[in-house]
């Protein structure tokens, strides 16, 4: 199995000198999960001010000069409001910079600010997400392109340039839930991940087995269905560490995403259950997390990859730089250990 991490690049100090400060910590954060052998970064794209991760592909090619083997990623890019087309050339030319280790992450975002943002009507939301990644497909398979949709002017004929290292350039779709785009993927042949961020990652086995049985029915080999899971975790010395050092962090995320949505703030009842043995979060020493990933992996009828959400505008470098090393040389051992 895979073990990564990922990030939204999350900053407690907004404007440009904060923010160069946590681009510098975050690539320092990709240095050490390259170094510990962990398999893959993501970085997620966000426009919003508490996050310097509007844009992935940039960040992840400053990763790729600075690294050697792991994997990296956008988790995820939100094609529906971009350009296939320059989606293509960016990730491309990360992975020239990788030398064949950029992955193409897409889905259509837990924000809707880049819609608006880049001029898109989010009635049409289902229309743009289907039409983007149909010509994202096109591109990846074809120099030259000749293709006409509703959202973007036609192309006619003309090349897209660079071409990735890897052929093809690895496009993965991510999803929150929706079992249309479960579908959707499989049919595709495209590999999976699945945000698990609340409730158990149990409730998600019906999506895992329907991705599964198209992918089969589609005619896809089945050595090659890779379902993933990404988490919202942190990762201390100890249980009662991690719990008390990410409650508060976790508590200010998602208070502030109540506002917004008018949800109930979060209570530490909640949290403990969600961090506990059948919930969602990935919080807990070295022993416990190496359990629920265990524990996810079986539930879910056998997972090819897990990344933990290790980024929080309430928790310092040092901590997470210290999750990170404990991801990689404790948790990382124990679950291939089980698993594969």
């Amino acid at each position: 199995m895979q073990i990564g991490v990922d990030s939204f690049v999350a900053t407690a100090k907004t404007g440009p000198v904060g923010d160069a400060q946590r681009v510098r910590e975050l690539l320092e954060q990709i240095e050490l999960a390259d170094q510990i052998d962990l398999d893959v970064f993501g970085i997620g794209e966000h426009h919003r001010p508490e996050y310097v991760s509007s844009a992935p592909a940039v960040l992840l090619a400053a990763a790729a000069a600075r690294t050697r083997r792991i994997r990296l990623a956008s988790a995820v890019t939100v094609l529906s409001s971009d350009d296939p087309v320059r989606v293509y050339q960016q990730f491309a030319t990360v992975d020239l910079i990788a030398y064949g280790r950029a992955e193409l992450v897409i889905g259509r975002g837990s924000f809707i600010e880049s819609y608006p943002l880049f001029g898109h009507d989010l009635r049409d939301y289902d229309e743009l997400a289907a039409e983007k990644l149909e010509l994202l497909l096109k591109i990846r398979a074809e120099t030259r392109v000749t293709w006409a949709g509703q959202h973007r002017a036609p192309l006619t004929g003309q090349g897209v340039y660079p071409r990735a290292v890897q052929q093809p350039l690895p496009v993965i779709v991510g999803v929150g839930g929706t079992p249309e785009s479960v579908v959707r993927a499989a049919k595709l042949g495209l590999p999976l991940i699945i945000a698990i961020i609340g409730g158990s990652p149990k409730q998600f086995r019906p999506l895992a087995d329907l991705y599964r049985k198209t992918w089969t029915e589609s005619g896809h080999p089945a050595d090659q269905c890779f379902i993933g899971v990404h988490n919202i975790g942190f990762l201390a010395d100890t249980t009662t560490q991690a719990l008390d050092t990410f409650w508060p962090a976790y508590r200010e995320m998602f208070a502030q995403l109540g506002r917004e949505r008018g949800w109930p703030p979060p209570e530490r009842g909640q949290f403990d259950a969600q961090c506990g043995a059948l919930g969602a979060l990935q919080v807990g020493d070295a022993e416990a997390v190496a359990e629920k990933i265990i524990n996810t992996h079986q539930w879910l009828g056998g997972i090819s990859r897990i990344s933990v959400l290790l980024d929080n505008r309430a928790l310092t470098h040092a901590q997470i730089m210290r999750a990170i090393e404990i991801l990689g040389t404790k948790v990382a051992p124990l679950v291939r250990q089980a698993v594969g």
